[in-house]
């Protein structure tokens, strides 16, 4: 589980590993993260992009960048949320990712990077 607040922008990622989608023989195991971002400031917000570095055991990086989120860029008021699931599959049976998303403020325009703080993807009991 990864929680941080960032200028009013709370990001929560809890990740799960996909069995019944992963090939260990393979060496591919797919992991699922369900992300909330909650608008816990005073200011409107909207997201813009994103930007995920994702790590694996091995120590190959990724890096993946894109506009919005799942097809979407949402305008968060104060007080609400917004929630989606999305994957990522990797090589090796553990795993990390972590990474932002560029704000913008509705009134002025400022932007800035809410920080999605790192978590694991681990199959179960690979990481004791």
């Amino acid at each position: 589980m990864s929680d941080t607040t960032t200028r009013g922008i709370r990001i929560e990622v809890e990740a799960s590993y996909e069995a019944e989608r992963s090939s260990p023989a393979e060496s591919y195991y797919f992991f699922s993260y369900r992300v909330r971002i909650s608008n816990v400031g005073e200011a409107v917000v909207q997201l813009l992009s994103r930007l995920w570095i994702i790590t694996d055991s091995d120590g190959e990086v990724q890096r993946v960048e894109g506009p919005g989120v799942v097809g979407e860029s949402p305008v968060l008021q104060p007080g609400k949320w917004f929630e989606y699931t999305s994957f990522c599959p990797l090589k090796t049976a553990v795993g990390a990712m972590e990474g932002h998303y560029v704000m913008e403020i509705a009134h002025g325009g400022e932007r800035f990077e809410a920080r999605i703080a790192p978590f694991t993807l681990a199959v179960p009991g690979a990481v004791n």
